[in-house]
């Protein structure tokens, strides 16, 4: 039996995702915002499907870039495809120590995520990890990378919700 990750947490995440309730408990929350009901009604069937009792998960349909009801959340969960512009909300929804994280196909993308980030003033730990899928080739006495690879990559950007840092003297000026 596996515990779960982080017991009693409330986690906001956008998509379908199936796992993030097994990830906070019977004690956590989880709250999946979209702002298409056909999406949402998709991302909650599909839940459905892999975990049929799944009562700390909760669905709303609204647009996270304009407004998170919710306050005091351990993470937030992103695959948007303009993240920063839920920076601002994020910072509120999270609780002090609490987790941004978000999925971006472009350097450009994560990027501008990281700026808005820094430039909220109350993220810290700002981190960007490239997610590369490369195929593997194994047989009896030789296991290498396969010698073509057709990739797709994406970025991961992670930042914890901390004080809001003074100016800089860079700043001021």
């Amino acid at each position: 039996m596996s515990r779960p990750e982080h017991p009693g947490g409330r986690l906001w995440i956008g998509g379908d995702h199936p796992s993030a309730g097994a990830a906070v408990g019977r004690e956590g929350r989880v709250v999946s915002y979209d702002v298409r009901r056909d999406m949402m009604e998709r991302a909650r069937a599909n839940v459905a499907a892999a975990l049929p009792d799944h009562p700390q998960l909760t669905f709303r349909l609204g647009d996270v870039s304009e407004e998170i009801e919710e306050r005091d959340l351990d993470r937030v969960v992103l695959d948007l495809p303009e993240p920063w512009d839920v920076v601002p909300h994020a910072g509120d929804a999270l609780a002090p120590g609490g987790i941004f994280v978000s999925f971006v196909p472009t350097v450009l993308q994560f990027q501008d995520l990281t700026l808005a980030l820094r430039a909220d003033r109350r993220f810290e730990l700002i981190e960007t990890v490239e997610v590369l899928v490369r195929p593997w080739s194994a047989a009896s006495r030789s296991v290498r990378p396969a010698q073509r690879m057709v990739a797709h990559t994406g970025f991961i950007t992670t930042a914890r919700k901390c004080e809001p840092r003074p100016p800089s003297k860079a700043q001021e000026d």
